[in-house]
């Protein structure tokens, strides 16, 4: 893994140790003897990670990650506290300033390479995050980086599986200003239960009889539901293969036996804050994506995903040879219910339309919104014939009840013409199925309209 890392200490000593450690790892790094250096060397050049002493003259350590933490430029780059200093309130602050992670005096070479190797990779995961983020905004969405910051200061939930009950409840006792911890003494219970319970953190400690605890840890990174929930794994003292194994299967974080419990409350606060920091990222990433390819008005999806989307389908009716229809809609004599109610009134005639489409829809259909007040319905797994009732299911839902115009307090008939053309060869395009419908469309409308007309391959 390489990366470029910025050592900030104002003993030089310090400074060579670090620097001559991380080098022997193949890291790239730079250099600064207090924190302006610091913030300048982060404004003019990418920096993956920071190693900061906190006892600095000038800007302290505290105070450099409080700023770093609050520039939109720099505020995802992990940072480690480097400190002598052991007191609880010391790690509070560090944490209230934005630390990713803490380091204390005399450093141990192997919980240095193992802390700044694990914030890389997790760095890497909320780096695509917010790559894809930006990416959504270019073509349309809005940038999804999470702004609820009451979201952060929610009472976290803990779930705790190791076998010790005096254990157990040591360290309830102490996570209990920050978190609720329910205690799980099997194991092989805590799929299930971090399957069903939304926890922040998962604590698995090492001591088990009959079950290998990183077995538990890979298990619930692997599913789909628990993919993302953070883990620390409460190891035996330097028993370092086991952590370097435990990181390489997805665990966050991991302390070591006997538990210095201030360490652990950091750890955790840390890995909330993360946690909370990605959902938040994941969700509106998501919700993102949603407004890009979903059209505002009728809730439909928009033609940008019919394009993208229906290559797939078409591909897979190909492969394996199913069959695939397309339904084209088109709302009659549409114009003239504008000019004579006005575009407020067509707006409300289209969401309407939309909904009465979504209602008569099966679970596999997809329908999008085409352009102004013409719709695509896509039918996979579905003959012509199919098809055609399906159709005539859909131009009925729209004639059998008037629709209603608030703004005019009155009730308006409006019916829809549609075209029919089903997947004909293996080698036929998208682009040749969509017109053969419209063709199938125009037909329909030349033949008197509110009718489902089919065009032959």
């Amino acid at each position: 893994m390489s990366a470029r890392i910025l050592v900030v200490d104002d003993i030089q000593t310090n400074v060579m140790l670090l620097e001559e450690r991380l080098k022997a790892e193949y890291f790239e790094v730079l250099t600064a003897s207090n924190g302006q250096k610091a913030l300048d060397v982060v404004a003019s050049m990418q920096v993956d990670l920071i190693l900061l002493d906190i006892m600095m003259p000038g800007i302290d350590g505290f105070e450099t990650c409080a700023r770093l933490k609050q520039d939109p430029r720099s505020e995802h780059i992990p940072i480690i506290l480097v400190t002598a200093l052991d007191q609880p309130s010391d790690c509070i602050k560090g944490l209230q300033a934005g630390a990713d992670d803490f380091l204390t005096k005399p450093i141990n070479d192997f919980q240095l390479i193992t802390r700044v190797k694990n914030l890389l990779r997790l760095k890497v995961l909320t780096d695509e995050l917010r790559m894809r983020s930006e990416t959504a905004r270019a073509i349309g969405g809005r940038l999804g980086v999470p702004e609820d910051t009451a979201t952060y200061e929610a009472r976290a939930s803990i779930l705790f599986v190791e076998q010790n009950v005096s254990v157990q409840e040591t360290v309830a006792r102490a996570l209990e200003p920050i978190a609720d911890t329910m205690p799980l003494s099997d194991p092989r219970a805590a799929i299930f239960e971090t399957a069903e319970r939304p926890y922040d953190i998962v604590l698995i400690g090492s001591r088990f009889v009959d079950v290998d605890p990183l077995r538990l840890c890979s298990q619930i990174r692997s599913l789909e539901r628990t993919r993302y929930i953070p883990i620390i794994y409460l190891a035996e003292p330097d028993d370092h293969g086991r952590v370097l194994r435990a990181l390489e299967i997805g665990v966050n974080d991991y302390a070591f036996r006997p538990l210095e419990l201030n360490e652990l409350i950091a750890r955790c606060r840390t890995q909330i804050r993360k946690k909370r920091y990605d959902d938040q990222l994941r969700a509106s990433l998501h919700q993102t994506l949603e407004l890009v390819i979903t059209d505002a008005l009728t809730g439909l999806h928009n033609r940008r995903y019919l394009d993208g989307h229906l290559p797939n389908l078409v591909k897979h009716a190909i492969n394996q040879e199913r069959p695939l229809s397309v339904v084209m809609a088109d709302i009659d004599r549409f114009k003239a219910i504008n000019d004579r109610y006005g575009h407020a009134a067509g707006d409300e005639v289209l969401r309407e339309f939309a909904y009465r489409i979504r209602t008569c829809m099966r679970g596999t259909d997809l329908a999008c919104r085409y352009g102004g007040e013409e719709f695509v319905i896509i039918m996979p797994d579905t003959d012509i014939q199919t098809a055609a009732a399906v159709a005539e299911r859909f131009r009925r839902s729209i004639e059998v009840k008037p629709f209603t115009i608030a703004a005019h307090k009155q009730h308006i008939q409006v019916t829809a013409s549609m075209g029919l053309a089903a997947l004909s060869n293996i080698h036929e395009t998208t682009e040749v199925l969509l017109r053969r419908a419209d063709i199938a469309l125009y037909k329909a409308k030349v033949n008197g309209r509110n009718q489902v007309a089919s065009e032959a391959a």
